[in-house]
């Protein structure tokens, strides 16, 4: 089965697979069966076999797995908001919708990603600018981060976008002084690491965001060890961000917070603790094999989430509190799989600047995971990252769809050259022989 055909096959699984978790979830809430609990799936259905037949059309190559994995995500997204905000379910389809429609422009109008290292600049400066402008005037505060603009009718938040310019500037200017900065220890190599380090610092400082400091400094350190093999590089940079974040936490009272919240959420069970708490008692709740999907106890009769923010921060404690400890372990695992096509693509891709991008937005996109998961299971402090697919937002849908599309171009340029050149070798293999013997040869030897 070729590359398509295994992708055609994945989706319908995935696709039947989201249709009966959304219609479940709508007949428990409405304790009927109704035709509306199929045309929502069937509707999904059709949406990602458009995204099918468009990756057949303009990425035949590309990697099999990517979008039957993306739909499954953000299907079961749709799913548990409809669960938790039945009101926000029409804006989030919506926005699945556009992203689907931006991937297939993005497949379809990029036809070598090595087009952007030659614009590198201009994307790390917007990467930049839009940072710039979350923090400030424009910018306002959600839950004491400063992380989203307000555009009117909508609201964006830039560092969705911005991590992915991010790593496409990275990956250029990475692979243009990969050889200098392995080289030795001078100011001038160590100058891009004190710039991220302290960039990093400014925006746990200025947006009151731990998660996207760590995420952006994390993903750098990372693209700088796979470009110089240079492990002291993640090590100095590592123990530098540490002692950073230490001077700030000792300085801004919202990072304090955070901090305090995640090493004692009892200490204020009914403040500053609250969210984290009933967020640990949704897991605990759901135990083995969880509640069942739309049975679990997450919203108030008033339709109020008894975890706050469930639909955005704490998703993955809603869905756990259904689906089980086996459900959720299923579905980190296919963010496993996401992540693990990502680093495959890296390793196959022939040059630096396909093989440091494919790298970067793969690590991205785990770190991203880890920080929402973990903050969630209080293996690290909160923060507001979204869980990629699966928390409500239109930014956060949009970002990691073009990322899949990134991901996807990439791969399939990647495997067109191996297969052309593997087709050529097996031509050159079967080619007649001219009946000379090569110099200096033995008979019956060929060197």
């Amino acid at each position: 089965m070729n590359r398509r055909g295994r992708e055609l096959m994945l989706l319908v699984v995935a696709g039947i697979g989201v249709t009966a978790a959304y219609a479940t979830v709508l007949v428990a809430q409405s304790q009927a069966v109704e035709l509306a609990s199929l045309a929502w799936g069937a509707a999904f259905l059709a949406l990602t076999l458009g995204v099918h037949l468009a990756t057949r059309r303009f990425v035949p190559q590309a990697d099999p797995y990517l979008i039957p994995a993306t739909a499954l995500l953000s299907g079961l997204g749709v799913t548990v908001i409809t669960r938790l905000k039945p009101d926000l379910a029409g804006r989030q389809t919506l926005w699945l919708v556009i992203s689907a429609g931006l991937l297939v422009l993005l497949i379809a109008k990029l036809k070598d990603h090595r087009s952007l290292e030659r614009i590198k600049y201009v994307i790390g400066a917007s990467a930049v600018l839009a940072l710039l402008i979350t923090v400030s005037p424009l910018g306002y505060e959600v839950n004491g981060a400063q992380l989203w603009i307000n555009l009117g009718l909508f609201q964006i938040q830039p560092g969705e976008f911005a991590k992915l310019g991010m790593v496409i500037f990275l990956a250029a200017y990475l692979r243009d002084t990969r050889e200098l900065l392995g080289m030795g220890v001078s100011l001038r190599h160590l100058a891009p690491l004190l710039a991220f380090w302290g960039a990093s610092i400014a925006l746990l400082v200025l947006m009151n965001d731990f998660g996207t400091s760590l995420l952006f400094y994390g993903g750098f350190l990372m693209m700088l060890y796979v470009a110089t093999s240079r492990a002291w590089y993640v090590v100095a940079g590592g123990a530098a961000f540490a002692a950073a974040s230490a001077l700030v936490y000792s300085a801004a009272s919202h990072v304090q917070q955070r901090f305090d919240v995640w090493l004692d959420p009892w200490k204020d069970p009914q403040g500053t603790g609250y969210q984290l708490i009933q967020g640990l008692f949704a897991l605990a709740d759901g135990g083995l094999s969880g509640r069942g999907l739309g049975q679990a106890y997450l919203v108030t009769n008033s339709g109020e989430t008894l975890i706050p923010f469930a639909h955005t921060d704490f998703v993955f404690a809603a869905l756990a509190d259904e689906v089980g400890f086996v459900g959720a372990v299923g579905v980190l695992l296919v963010y496993v799989i996401v992540a693990w096509r990502g680093f495959a693509i890296a390793a196959r891709s022939r040059d630096g600047f396909s093989k440091l991008l494919a790298f970067g937005l793969a690590t991205i996109f785990a770190l991203q995971v880890i920080v929402i998961v973990g903050g969630v299971v209080r293996l690290l402090p909160l923060t507001g990252q979204t869980l990629p697919f699966m928390s409500y937002g239109g930014s956060s849908v949009l970002a990691n769809f073009l990322l899949i599309g990134l991901l996807l171009v990439i791969s399939h340029r990647t495997n067109m050259e191996l297969d052309e050149r593997i087709t050529a070798a097996s031509h050159d293999a079967h080619a007649p022989s001219s009946g000379q013997r090569p110099p200096n040869a033995q008979a019956g030897l060929v060197r």
